[in-house]
């Protein structure tokens, strides 16, 4: 009788490089307050994940009531402006979700635009008969010596300043250079927000290429600050823009927030930790039509109590047009909640600590908190005084997830960024080098540019090792005539090693 054959072990293959998402936290919908209702009926209608129209409704929320309102913050009085980045891959009903939440802004900013046609036709006449009456004074005044001069002055100082044209009406952009937005900001409303559900055109156009961005990030943390916008120009001389607003929603895909994320100048300048970040888990091949539910009285609230602050005169300086937003105080409870978190969020960002990677986020989340409280108080009553001590704890739950989210995040796109670089040396392996094995000093002197020096070809070939491109030799085995402490044999297609 024959012995069986013993079943040879046949290894798997490289395995592709994959950039492991771990999964985040739920998202506290119940800490939305007065937001909650509407978020949930468009989740409950898109089936999407709840914390992409959460992100909508607080930016929408935030357009709204900042032009108000500062809120008292630790360290001083803040806007109320929100920026938000929601990552999500196409198909994910990102502007399912947007859309229902923006409806009666895009109403009101229909009706503000014919009202503005009707106003630059009425200041398109008025503007005539003043610059006719001027030219013809100054015509007078040329002709004249004298007293008739004097008078003419005296003319010219009654007939007054020139007209000026209606402000815009727009209340949102989608695409601004820094130079657009500074314009709209001087000719237009005060208080703006910045909506787009194809953010990655934005982050990804003229106001941030290698020339504009370092500007645009320096401009984008003074609005949030609330910093007055100054812009000096050849052609207009030198502006101070005083009193200026603005929101931001941004959604992305996961490449493009994954490139901007590990992008240093977007963190080291404080832009990136200035964002609410998320990126919900997909719910893609789960929406079921039988599933879906409507709820219109909660979309309807939320319109109508949008469209009532919208239709409010917002407190303006009718000269400068220029904010005169006033400071929303906390309570004494709501302070005390506020600095219980803060000096929990400072201890974890020593040496170690579990937020020592993301300090400037995390330097910034008791203000968050403090922002979205000011934002679900004013939008349940605009008259407000005092952030009270439930829209502080609901807003403090809030601006933990999203400091649990940017921490998850940051991890990814610096592992995101490794894979990228591992990704560029295995195509260079397989394609432009000969050899059947390969040095560190080999990746250094003649590999892709970005792993030009010893500690970054050495994690790059670390990870395709890991991954099963490359099989590390023994040391002291000879490679290319010389003994070698440290080498790696290649893994060429159907997992051969040459």
């Amino acid at each position: 009788m024959n012995a069986p054959r013993p079943i040879q072990y046949k290894p798997e293959g490289p395995q592709p490089l994959v950039r492991e998402t771990p999964p985040g936290a739920a998202y506290p919908v119940q800490a939305l307050g007065p937001l909650r209702a509407a978020v949930e009926a468009v989740q409950g209608m898109t089936q999407a994940p709840v914390a992409i129209p959460a992100q909508s409704a607080l930016a929408v929320a935030s357009l709204a009531v900042q032009a108000f309102a500062d809120v008292e913050t630790l360290g001083g009085a803040r806007p109320l402006s929100l920026y938000a980045l929601t990552v999500a891959r196409s198909g994910e009903r990102k502007s399912a979700c947007d859309a229902p939440l923006l409806t009666a802004l895009r109403a009101h900013e229909r009706e503000e635009a014919k009202a503005q046609r009707e106003a630059v036709t009425s200041w398109q006449n008025a503007h005539a008969i003043w610059k006719g009456e001027r030219d013809r004074i100054l015509a007078d005044a040329k002709k004249s010596k004298g007293e008739k001069r004097t008078a003419a002055q005296a003319d010219l100082a009654a007939l007054g300043p020139e007209p000026e044209a209606p402000p815009s009406a727009d209340r949102t952009v989608s695409e601004p250079t820094f130079e657009g937005l500074t314009k709209l900001f001087a000719h237009g409303q005060p208080s703006l927000g910045l909506f787009s559900d194809e953010g990655g055109q934005f982050l990804g156009g003229h106001a941030m290429n290698s020339e504009n961005r370092q500007k645009t990030l320096a401009a984008f943390n003074d609005l949030w600050q609330g910093n007055p916008i100054r812009r000096t120009r050849s052609g207009d001389g030198h502006a101070t823009l005083y009193g200026r607003r603005l929101a931001v929603h941004l959604m992305v895909q996961p490449t493009v927030a994954r490139g901007f994320m590990a992008d240093p100048l977007a963190a080291d300048t404080g832009f990136l930790p200035r964002f609410l970040l998320c990126e919900p888990p997909s719910a893609i091949g789960t929406r079921m039509q039988a599933n879906a539910k409507r709820d219109d009285m909660a979309l309807e609230a939320f319109a109508g109590r949008l469209r009532s602050i919208l239709d409010t005169p917002m407190p303006i300086d009718p000269e400068a047009r220029e904010l005169e937003p006033r400071t929303l105080k906390l309570t004494s409870e709501a302070r005390n909640l506020l600095v219980a978190f803060s000096d929990v969020i400072e201890a974890a960002q020593v040496p170690g600590g579990d937020l020592h990677h993301i300090t400037g986020t995390a330097s910034k989340a008791a203000e968050q908190a403090a922002r979205i409280a000011g934002v679900l108080t004013l939008w349940r009553d605009l008259e407000a005084v005092k952030v009270e001590g439930r829209d502080m704890a609901d807003a403090i739950d809030l601006a933990q997830f999203y400091l649990s989210e940017a921490s998850r995040l940051a991890s990814v796109a610096l592992v995101s960024s490794e894979i990228d670089k591992a990704e560029k040396l295995r195509r260079w392996l397989l394609e432009s080098w000969s050899e059947p094995d390969v040095l560190v000093r080999d990746v250094v002197r003649l590999g892709p540019n970005a792993l030009r020096e010893s500690p970054k070809a050495r994690a790059a070939l670390g990870i395709l090792e890991k991954h099963g491109w490359l099989v590390p030799m023994d040391p002291g085995t000879v490679v290319r005539d010389k003994a070698r402490k440290e080498a790696w044999a290649i893994v060429r297609g159907g997992g051969d090693v040459v």
